[in-house]
């Protein structure tokens, strides 16, 4: 008698057995989320795309340019916001709803890195005043780093001045001008000049442009070019826009400092002047939990402090286009747990704006950031 349930029978093949045609998702779901898991890790671990939307590193990094940056210069941060929409920063696209929940915040470390953030790195940080954000949640801002922790910072007459030493000029580096014209210049010529950002005055007899130093030379070139002159911040054009944002430190974007930046492990005293410019950066970002800045106190659990010892390093970012960029002369220092990481290539430039006919810059593509 044919035993049919013999346990050889359970190594037998069984027979194929026809199957209908597959969804759309049995054919695409496993290699959609393979990709999404895949695309994840490298975002959070390898490089990252960013796109230029503003002129405030012009013309080193133009509006219109996408480039990647590298995770793994300064060491990726593990997620403190875990509940996220993969592939998401604050916000879903098209609906615009939060694209996350802080049911769960998690401490955030960084995993080891190649190197340090260095002075004349471009770099991409949470920007620090989005308070209403979780740190790696908070927008993404890019720009020079200038100086680091325990430097002192300084700008006299435009010039930067990290440690008593001028700053290395960034070759593209640019500066607002105003030019005196005896007739329109042309928008074939600002093209040439690859000059995108300009305002017309005095019916076409005067202009306010930025200007890199290659610019400026070309310009001056032009027979209708009567004179250029730089524009600048005197210290009695204090508007309340730049750091402290205090009336005893009267500063300008073009007469600024001197400032020291904060270094882990440093202590410094509480004077009136110390809680005008580091108060706000202990509170907000050193310490949150514990520390709070009321009626010109450092409170530690309530408690009146009259020195502090900083727990992080901070930096001092700016732009290169120095005259248009909201950079560290207006928010401040740069915690090091709000950096992302470092910008290295342009890989895909295309025009953003109105006044230069083109629709790519070519020339751009490809292009180490330095």
């Amino acid at each position: 008698m044919q035993n049919k349930f013999s346990f050889l029978n359970i190594f037998k093949s069984k027979p194929a057995t026809k199957e209908g045609p597959k969804t759309f998702w049995q054919a695409w779901g496993d290699p959609l989320l393979f990709a999404v898991v895949a695309a994840t890790i490298i975002r959070w671990l390898l490089l990252e795309a960013f796109t230029i939307p503003t002129t405030s590193m012009e013309s080193t990094l133009m509006a219109g340019d996408f480039l990647f940056v590298s995770k793994l210069h300064y060491g990726p941060r593990t997620p403190q916001t875990p509940l996220q929409v993969p592939l998401t920063h604050q916000t879903l696209p098209i609906l615009g709803t939060p694209s996350y929940s802080t049911l769960i915040q998690l401490p955030m470390a960084r995993l080891w890195g190649f190197s340090k953030v260095t002075p004349n790195d471009v770099v991409v940080f949470n920007f620090p005043g989005d308070l209403q954000f979780p740190v790696d949640l908070r927008t993404n801002y890019i720009k020079r780093c200038v100086a680091g922790p325990g430097d002192t910072v300084q700008v006299l007459n435009r010039e930067l001045l990290v440690n008593n030493k001028p700053f290395p000029k960034p070759e593209r580096m640019q500066h607002s001008y105003f030019i005196i014209t005896d007739g329109r210049i042309s928008k074939d010529e600002w093209t040439k000049l690859d000059v995108t950002e300009y305002q017309e005055m005095d019916n076409g007899t005067g202009y306010m442009a930025f200007l890199s130093e290659a610019m400026f030379e070309e310009l001056k070139k032009l027979p209708m070019v009567k004179s250029i002159d730089p524009i600048v911040q005197k210290p009695e054009f204090y508007d309340g826009s730049v750091f402290p944002q205090n009336e005893k430190f009267r500063w300008t974007m073009d007469f600024f400092g001197k400032l020291w930046v904060p270094r882990e492990g440093d202590t410094i005293p509480l004077t009136e002047d110390n809680l005008i410019l580091y108060g706000k950066t202990i509170a907000n970002y050193d310490d949150p939990d514990h520390i709070k800045f009321e009626n010109n106190q450092i409170l530690y659990d309530g408690k009146p402090l009259v020195s502090y010892t900083f727990k992080q390093n901070y930096y001092w970012m700016m732009g290169d286009n120095r005259h248009n960029s909201s950079d560290s002369r207006v928010f401040g220092f740069v915690p090091a747990n709000h950096i992302v990481g470092k910008a290295v290539f342009v890989w895909l430039a295309l025009n953003k704006s109105d006044k230069v006919d083109k629709f790519a810059r070519w020339d751009r593509m490809m292009r180490q950031i330095k």
